[in-house]
C-alpha cells in the first residue's frame, strides 16, 4: 500500500512539475477543450493544463490574413475544433488542398477540398475535386483529368449530396484561383445553391444523412 502511494505522490508531483510549453509566437481561446499555440511555421493544441495534446507540425491550416468578411477557408484567422475537426492542407501539384484532423492529430477526412468550411452543426459543404487518370500521351507521360464538384458533407467524411458540378477551374499553378463556395446550410432542411447569378433553394433532411 505504502509503495502504491509513493508511486502516486511521485506521478503528481512530475506533473507539478512538468514543463508548459515556452517561447511561443501566438497562444489562441480555446475551442472544445484545445487552443493551439504557434512556433514559427508549426502549431500545436494544448489542453487546459497546459500539456501537448498534438504536437508540433507544419500541415495545421490557418490564415494570417484572413477575413471574417468571407464565408469559407479565407475566414480561418487560427487553427482551432469544430464539432471535434480541424483543417489541415497539402500541396496537390502545387496547388493547396484541405482535409481534417481530430482531436488525437488522425488524419479523418483526406485532403480532396479546394475551398471548404468549418463544420457546424455536424456539416460543411465545400468544393472537392477528383483526379482521373485516362492514359499516356505518345511520350508515355501520364494523362489526368479533373473533375469538380460542390458537396454537402458530414463529419464521418460522407458526401451526403452532391450540390453542383463545377467547372473551369485550372489546376496549374499560375492559372490556378481557389474556387468559391456558392452554396450555404440555411438549416436541417433547406440548402442555397448558386447557380450563375441565381440562388435556389434544395430542400434536404439534414438529420436523415447516413
Amino acid at each position: 500500500m505504502k509503495k502504491i502511494i509513493a508511486i502516486l505522490i511521485a506521478i503528481w508531483c512530475a506533473g507539478l512539475s512538468a514543463q508548459l510549453p515556452k517561447n511561443l509566437d501566438q497562444v489562441t481561446p480555446f475551442h472544445e477543450g484545445l487552443a493551439a499555440i504557434q512556433k514559427g511555421n508549426h502549431w500545436a493544441f494544448i489542453d487546459d493544463l497546459g500539456n501537448i495534446i498534438i504536437n508540433f507540425r507544419d500541415d495545421i491550416y490557418w490564415n494570417k490574413t484572413g477575413e471574417t468578411a468571407h464565408d469559407d477557408i479565407r475566414s480561418v484567422l487560427y487553427p482551432k475544433f469544430s464539432d471535434g475537426l480541424c483543417i489541415v492542407q497539402k500541396k496537390v501539384d502545387d496547388i493547396p488542398v484541405f482535409g481534417f484532423i481530430n482531436t488525437k492529430g488522425d488524419l479523418v477526412i483526406e485532403h480532396q477540398f479546394l475551398n471548404v468550411r468549418p463544420f457546424e452543426n455536424g456539416f460543411t459543404t465545400g468544393v472537392m475535386f477528383e483526379k482521373v487518370k485516362r492514359g499516356q500521351n505518345e511520350f508515355k507521360l501520364d494523362i489526368y483529368e479533373y473533375k469538380f464538384y460542390e458537396v454537402l458533407v458530414d463529419s464521418k467524411g460522407n458526401i451526403v449530396e452532391f450540390l453542383s458540378r463545377r467547372y473551369n477551374i485550372q489546376m496549374t499553378k499560375k492559372r490556378y484561383k481557389m474556387p468559391l463556395i456558392l452554396s450555404k446550410i440555411l438549416n436541417d432542411k433547406l440548402i442555397a445553391v448558386k447557380n450563375e447569378d441565381n440562388w435556389e433553394l434544395k430542400k434536404w433532411n439534414l438529420n436523415q444523412s447516413p
